[in-house]
């Protein structure tokens, strides 16, 4: 590379090394963006101190390794202890690292260079850091490279090139080229040697004209790269040609979506663009501007437009065999289907896109075909399929260097927090932090919005009554791909801040949606059913007859498409409309809808909304929690490992008043022989239950002359209990019962193991444990007959 342009940079590294070479170290840092020649600077001062008799060590942070791992590394290449190199692997104490600074000062005339050590993380900079300080005094030089500054030794930052200097990067010596190369770079000298290799290429033989169309944007979503505007804006004073000035104008309009207050000039450039690229009769001019045109206009009103389209670019890169725009297309088909509530159609476009970009080896569409996945599988209760699937797209996006692979993964984390209904944690503070500095960096697009939503989440109504303030009037004067998503935002804030005004407003916005999702830009996330938002908004409102029509239709469409943690929300919603209407009936469905609401949550694991769909008072529930079991009664908790003693309990529970054999208990269901018969009652067995019965009858008798009622209750209790033993053990005319030995085992088994959790049950509830106590009946036939200071329903 020509380093010409950096003289002062150069002249930096020959004064590290003659300090060094002077007995006086010191640290430099070369600092710039990627692709302003942090290597090739690096590069230079390692050639440099070779010819000098420097011994050069040198290395690279590695991705996902920790961040001392380098200077392990580095410590061994200095003849350090490979002890000494495992202890700053593990958890150092300060002694090794001042230790391990100690070793690379070892030698003279020694240069550590150590690239990109910002990438190692706050371990690899420290250790720097502690390293500027042992280096002083000492014939040793540390040369690192950082994309940021470090505030470390001396620090150089490597800004932009001239046109000159990017010319003689690249070789280019025709100044308009040079210049174009200079404006799509922005004066970094790694892009600009990039796209140099484009120019040759196509666009009527003009060089600028094919840089343009070929330079790719290095900016993320809603993000706009001013180097390929300019650059744009160049090409287009200099062509004629029909179908090549539509694919400028196209590409223009496309790049400027992340400018909001370029919104009339977007969908001017477009609208030129599609109607020279109609004119020119090129196909694949034509389904590239329709690409670029949805981008450009992308709102919540176009969707049904998205969908028309998506289906003439398929057909038109079809027809002219360019299976890239084809794949787009395939997925405007996915993100206008979503959009349109019509999830099962989405899901065939959304495989027929990952199929073609498997054949075509796009990574990066792969990637986004998992994130698609993921949102999916939220959508449907799928939590931990959803995970997988998110550390799968973060671990990949990040290998394949797909642009805003970090965003994906914290708004795909975050729809997952919000439908379960996590609670708050640490690092909440810090996603606050980043959605405000998402609002900062892309004014007009609503951030602030999601940022409101976020507050309500964190419990903090009051900030996010603020929030709604003053985000409120950009909302509704806004459009763009974020902005259903946003509005639906502001609807959860006006209901939770108690805000009637803006509720209304934001009805009346919605209002015009209402048979559609809430999808956010490419269908990354769903907010679930407008009509849901509706709704809600509509009973804040105290219109309750049309909030109870509004989510019905949204639980209809999240009935019938498997959206259930949206149900769960809607049907609450729903049960608490219809108790505030009163309504005959009102409550005997407000209760049922209450029900569905909490045993989806429990089904799902949605425990941060556990306390809002809690059972009535006069309901108890006995549930899978993970790989245990909870039994909630009343304010009581108990807290169950799995086994048999459950699943007897549970079986018993969900069929009350009714006996079931204990060798059916035992079994797992009816139907077994059983085998060699033996009697229920031996004579001895027999002669003690009729001595305990006179027993009981003399108590009977003693109670009643002393009007004891307690005494007396409890003999007619046992005594009732021994007599329904005996009628079980006896036949007609008083004859013994016979049973097979399989039925006593399964009594024994049964009764023990019922018996044992129902201790546990009391010892962690008491008085459901007591209620169990009275009220499950063991023998060779059970049942659970509920005595008093029960509940009025189970739920098992």
């Amino acid at each position: 590379m020509d380093l010409v342009e950096r003289r002062r940079e150069l002249a930096e590294l020959e004064r590290l090394l003659d300090r060094a070479g002077a007995g006086s170290g010191a640290v430099l840092v070369v600092a710039g963006p990627p692709g302003s020649g942090r290597t090739a600077l690096a590069d230079a001062g390692a050639a440099t101190a070779r010819e000098q008799g420097f011994e050069v060590l040198r290395g690279t942070p590695a991705g996902g390794s920790p961040g001392r791992r380098v200077w392990a590394q580095l410590v061994r290449d200095a003849g350090g202890s490979d002890e000494l190199a495992g202890r700053l692997l593990t958890e150092p104490e300060f002694s090794d690292l001042d230790a391990a600074a100690v070793a690379l000062c070892s030698r003279p005339r020694r240069l550590i260079v150590v690239d990109d050590v910002d990438l190692g993380g706050p371990d690899a900079v420290a250790l720097l850091a502690l390293l500027a300080g042992r280096v002083v005094g000492r014939p040793v030089a540390v040369l690192a490279t950082s994309g940021t500054p470090l505030g470390i030794g001396d620090e150089v930052w490597l800004g932009p090139l001239s046109p000159a200097g990017i010319g003689g990067v690249t070789g280019e010596e025709r100044p308009e080229v040079r210049h174009a190369l200079w404006v799509a770079s922005r004066g970094l000298p790694g892009p600009a040697r990039a796209l140099a290799a484009t120019i040759d290429a196509g666009a009527g033989g003009d060089p600028v004209v094919a840089l343009a169309l070929a330079t790719a944007s290095r900016e993320g979503f809603l993000e706009v790269d001013t180097g390929l505007v300019g650059l744009l804006e160049t090409a287009l004073a200099r062509v004629c040609d029909d179908a090549t000035r539509a694919r400028l104008e196209a590409r223009l309009a496309h790049g400027m979506l992340g400018d909001t207050a370029a919104a009339a000039r977007r969908r001017g450039l477009v609208e030129d663009a599609l109607a020279l690229a109609r004119r020119s009769g090129d196909r694949a001019v034509l389904a590239e501007v329709l690409d670029a045109r949805l981008h450009a206009l992308w709102d919540p009103e176009g969707a049904p437009d998205r969908l028309a389209a998506a289906g003439e670019i398929v057909d038109l890169a079809r027809a002219s065999a360019d299976l890239g725009l084809e794949r787009r297309g395939l997925f405007w088909r996915f993100v206008a289907l979503m959009e349109l509530g019509r999830i099962g159609e989405a899901e065939t476009a959304l495989a027929a896109f990952e199929r073609e970009a498997r054949l075509a080896g796009d990574a990066a569409g792969t990637v986004m075909v998992g994130s698609r996945y993921a949102m999916l599988a939220t959508v449907r209760g799928g939590f931990d399929e959803a995970q997988r699937l998110i550390d799968e797209v973060a671990e990949q996006g990040g290998r394949v260097g797909l642009a805003d692979t970090d965003r994906l993964v914290i708004t795909l984390r975050w729809a997952i927090t919000l439908l379960r209904g996590d609670p708050p944690t640490a690092e909440d503070q810090a996603e606050l932090e980043r959605l405000r500095a998402f609002a900062r960096r892309h004014p007009g697009h609503l951030y602030e919005a999601t940022a409101a939503r976020f507050l309500v989440s964190l419990g903090r109504t009051a900030e996010a009554g603020l929030e709604l303030e003053r985000a409120l009037p950009r909302v509704l004067a806004g459009s763009g791909p974020r902005w259903l998503g946003a509005a639906a935002d502001l609807a959860v804030v006006a209901v939770a801040t108690g805000n009637t005004a803006a509720a209304a407003r934001l009805y009346e916005a919605l209002a015009g949606y209402r048979e559609r999702l809430v999808v956010w830009a490419g269908a990354n996330t769903v907010s679930g059913p407008v009509a849901h938002h509706l709704g809600t908004l509509a009973t804040h409102l105290g219109r309750f007859d049309e909030a109870v029509e509004l989510l019905g239709e949204a639980a209809a469409w999240e009935e019938e498409n498997g959206a259930l943690p949206f149900l769960a929300h809607t049907v609450a919603a729903l049960a608490d409309t219809l108790t505030r209407r009163g309504h005959d009936g009102d409550a005997e469905l407000a209760g049922s809808h209450r029900r569905r609401a909490r045993d989806i949550t429990a089904l799902l694991g949605m425990r941060g909304l556990s306390g809002a769909y809690a059972p009535l008072p006069d309901e108890w529930t006995l549930r899978r929690d993970g790989p245990d079991w909870l039994l909630e009664a009343g304010d009581e908790r108990a807290r169950l490992r799995d086994g048999r003693g459950v699943a007897y309990l549970r079986t018993l529970l969900a069929a009350p008043g009714q006996e079931i054999t204990a060798l059916d208990l035992a079994a797992g269901g009816a139907g077994l022989t059983a085998a060699a018969a033996e009697p229920v009652l031996d004579a001895a067995a027999r002669d003690t239950y009729r001595k305990r019965l006179a027993a009981l009858g003399d108590a009977l008798d003693a109670a009643d002359t002393t009007g004891d009622r307690l005494a007396a209750e409890r003999a007619v209790a046992e005594r009732d209990a021994l007599l329904d033993e005996l009628r079980r053990a006896t036949g007609l005319g008083g004859r013994g019962r016979t049973v097979s030995g399989a039925d006593e085992r399964a009594r024994v088994n049964v009764t023990r193991t019922l018996r044992g959790v129902i201790d546990t049950i009391t010892r962690a509830a008491p008085a459901a444990g007591a209620h169990l106590s009275a009220s499950i009946r063991t023998g060779r036939a059970c049942r659970y007959q509920p005595a008093a200071g029960g509940p009025g329903r189970w739920h098992v």
